[in-house]
């Protein structure tokens, strides 16, 4: 299988999991194969739904910017449980943590955990098991 191929497809009706390659390539059909599942949900909201999109687009392109190493793949998650759309991306850089940072206004980059933050619920990192992390967000389904 070439690096831009999909290694691993599962897909329930609550639940959805594929490993993607760390490149530009795989970050946009991260969010390609994201829209594509919850536009079968019909319990996700469209609202849910574009942000969830955006949420996927941000942490995919962290993943293969910042968290790549070469020949590991990197692994996006939803699941639709509870009132609650969360989403999880997976990479093989747990030395590389998360943290917010504020740019310079004229910076080209940094600010795709602003979005995330705006965007989620809630959101947070967490290393493990070795050598991974995940980076999640939760978007809820309900209008509080």
């Amino acid at each position: 299988m070439n690096q831009t191929s999909v290694a691993q497809l599962s897909c329930r009706s609550d639940h959805f999991r594929v490993l993607l390659s760390p490149t530009p390539r795989g970050a946009r059909l991260a969010r390609l194969l994201a829209v594509e599942w919850l536009r079968t949900r019909h319990e996700v909201p469209y609202r849910v739904a574009e942000a969830a999109a955006q949420v996927v687009a941000e942490l995919a392109a962290n993943a293969a910017t910042h968290g790549r190493v070469a020949g590991r793949s990197f692994r996006l998650t939803l699941l639709c449980d509870g009132g609650v759309l969360r989403v999880e991306v997976t990479d093989t850089r747990a030395d590389d943590l998360p943290r917010r940072r504020s740019s310079a206004p004229d910076a080209e980059s940094g600010r795709g955990l602003l979005l995330v933050e705006a965007l989620a619920d809630r959101w947070g990192a967490g290393a493990g098991p070795a050598p991974q992390k995940t980076v999640w967000a939760e978007l809820d389904l309900l209008l509080s």
